[in-house]
């Protein structure tokens, strides 16, 4: 399972303010994450950015509206150009989100939870495989935070993701921030919740901030990675052993060197867990 999904050190996400300057960086930088739908239906300065940067860096395509969890067949379209983008970078992988962003064939611009049940498992892991199948690389399904649980459930969160990646054969992207925002605002177990999952199936990490408000944490990838991610992180190298991390920061994005930090924070960690 390992060998399946490849150790790439630790990473950050690359975003437009930083294109230029992540071709001259001096800096440790072990890989790139890109947002798919960023990269899959534009040439011009994108496609030479993403060129110039791959002949640098790994890059692994992250997607946003896979839409894994929806009611209709994925779209074969879509899948087209994932495809086409995983070659373009030769991605050891892709990923995106385990939930569902189509409702009536509209796109709904947001991740949306799913109830956790056994039809939907075996629903997504049929998607999973056909997925695998069609991008010719393998998937890995990341947990979403969110805020609300949905009617008729009948498992726990880490349940849903184990029995959909076991049955799917696909691997897990952990995003330790939405585990930790997660288990805050629901009241459950963080460490816990990584004992139940299947942890040869990580294939890499997220690590990023969230804000602190009086009813709830709330998961805006605008900050620096707080001292409970990093805590819960160490749990899971701990259990895990190292496995490729990268840093999230989507808003509010700061300068690279920033970023960079970051990096150094998840790579010493790594390197203390080797």
């Amino acid at each position: 399972m390992a060998a399946r999904y490849p150790y790439l050190g630790a990473g950050v996400g690359m975003r437009r303010p930083h294109y230029e300057e992540l071709l001259t960086c001096e800096r440790q930088l072990d890989w790139l994450e890109v947002v798919s739908e960023n990269f899959m239906c534009f040439g011009g300065r994108v496609a030479r950015a993403l060129d110039r940067t791959r002949a640098r860096f790994p890059i692994v395509p992250h997607g946003v509206a896979l839409d894994v969890g929806g009611a209709e067949e994925p779209d074969s379209d879509y899948l087209r150009r994932l495809r086409k983008l995983a070659e373009r970078v030769d991605a050891p992988f892709v990923s995106d989100h385990l939930c569902f962003t189509r409702v009536a064939g509209s796109y709904s611009h947001e991740l949306l939870p799913l109830p956790f049940r056994e039809e939907v498992v075996e629903a997504v892991a049929r998607r999973a495989r056909v997925i695998q199948e069609a991008v010719g690389r393998p998937l890995l399904l990341e947990n979403p935070s969110y805020y609300v649980t949905m009617p008729g459930q009948e498992m726990d969160e880490a349940t849903f993701l184990r029995e959909v990646a076991e049955r799917g054969d696909c691997g897990i992207l952990l995003d330790v921030n939405n585990l930790y925002v997660n288990a805050t605002n629901l009241g459950y177990d963080g460490v816990a919740f990584l004992d139940a999952l299947p942890l040869e199936r990580v294939g890499y990490v997220h690590l990023a901030g969230h804000r602190v408000e009086e009813r709830a944490l709330i998961d805006d990838h605008a900050s620096a990675v707080p001292e409970p991610v990093w805590d819960l992180f160490r749990a899971l190298l701990e259990r895990r052993g190292p496995v490729s991390a990268l840093v999230e920061w989507d808003q509010s994005i700061p300068s690279l060197d920033v970023l960079l930090d970051e990096a150094d924070k998840a790579r010493e960690l790594l390197e203390a867990a080797s």
